[in-house]
């Protein structure tokens, strides 16, 4: 049982610090945003001045953007942002518009790149993914199973203990975190728990487990159903 209380707590943990991280790639995807606006603005422009100034800009959002990226953990992303922001530093330093531009559009492709590095790495590493009840359900369900058989109803109620943990963590992200990606989680969890029933051959604690855990899940959707459109 011990093992249980621990296994829910790694999960408490491990959702919250997958929602700071995904939290800190979107804001550094927004920032990169802006630096490509930036960036294009400043090629846009035939006023040296002016072309300068908008590079400034870029190069600003690019240091807010370090903490963030790090935060994210997309290391692709910040090698590509760290050569766009020394072409921005290079085109503020150029003396003609036309070495201007060039460089302008070196850091834009830069930024470019670091957008999609940013993209590719959030598909890879999303926070909705079936490690949150993998590593509930080989740490709970298989201590429960790693001892001699239970009759179903001790299986059920030690089941039903070991989620308790994991509803209130479920609780506070419905309480806590924006409706849209709250509601994003929670239905990637309710979905992956009816693969998991669909699967042949499942053990008794399995299936209860994902059950119960699905019917968590159908709960928290209804309570977050004020914000789908």
């Amino acid at each position: 049982m011990r093992l249980s209380v621990i296994a829910v707590c790694s999960l408490a943990v491990f959702i919250f610090s997958s929602f700071k991280s995904n939290k800190a790639c979107e804001y550094a995807g927004s920032n990169i945003g802006y630096i490509q606006s930036q960036t294009e603005k400043a090629i846009a422009t035939e006023d040296i001045n002016m072309s300068k100034y908008f590079a400034y800009k870029a190069l600003n959002a690019i240091v807010k953007s370090k903490s963030q990226l790090e935060d994210c953990g997309c290391e692709h992303a910040m090698e590509l942002l760290h050569e766009s922001s020394t072409n921005l530093t290079n085109a503020t330093r150029a003396t003609s518009m036309p070495s201007v531009k060039i460089l302008l559009k070196k850091a834009l492709d830069n930024a470019s790149g670091s957008m999609e590095a940013l993209d590719e790495h959030d598909s890879h590493n999303s926070r909705y993914n079936n490690d949150v009840l993998a590593m509930n359900t080989k740490t709970s369900i298989a201590e429960l199973e790693s001892h001699k058989p239970l009759d179903k109803n001790t299986l059920e109620i030690k089941v039903d203990i070991a989620l308790e943990k994991f509803k209130e963590s479920l609780d506070k992200v419905v309480e806590s975190v924006d409706c849209k990606e709250a509601t994003a989680f929670t239905q990637n969890v309710y979905d992956i728990c009816e693969q998991q029933l669909l699967k042949p051959n499942l053990s008794e604690g399995k299936k209860y487990y994902n059950l119960k855990t699905k019917e968590i899940a159908a709960n928290a959707l209804k309570k977050l159903s004020g914000c789908k459109n």
